[in-house]
């Protein structure tokens, strides 16, 4: 799992599942340092329309990140919201994931559920909207 794809997982997992994992990886006594505290600010975001898939600027939208060093290794994390909390353990977590220690399977394994709560919520969005699709016919 790329590193881009496991910090993007991490930003929607639950506030308690990231806490509880990334105090078990710091449990062992591994070295941790924060080089930025969690911080609070804004960020715009930016989508692209499905059509033209022409970019535009949606907004901005409240944002927390953090960064850490653990055994040797940097971690960062931003999630949506305000939780301190959650944004260090997230960043605790990718820093964890890179170093090859012991944790770093059970990091894969909680990314791998986030994924699929992911697919699932689509999918019962697609299943919601499925019966207001209007299809039409060409006559010819």
């Amino acid at each position: 799992m790329s590193r881009e794809h496991r910090c993007a997982l991490l930003a929607e997992a639950e506030r308690a599942e990231l806490i509880e994992l990334a105090d078990a990886c710091l449990a062992d006594g591994a070295r941790v340092r924060v080089l930025v505290g969690p911080e609070v600010g804004c960020v715009t975001a930016q989508v692209r329309e499905p059509v033209l898939e022409q970019r535009f600027l949606l907004g901005d939208v409240l944002a927390c990140r953090a960064a850490v060093e653990l055994a040797g290794h940097r971690g960062w994390a931003m999630r949506f919201g305000d939780d301190r909390a959650a944004a260090l353990a997230a960043a605790v977590l990718d820093a964890e994931a890179q170093s090859g220690r012991p944790r770093a399977a059970e990091i894969d394994a909680l990314c791998e559920r986030i994924a699929t709560r992911r697919e699932r919520r689509e999918d019962q969005e697609w299943a919601e909207l499925a019966p207001t699709v209007v299809a039409f016919e060409e006559l010819t």
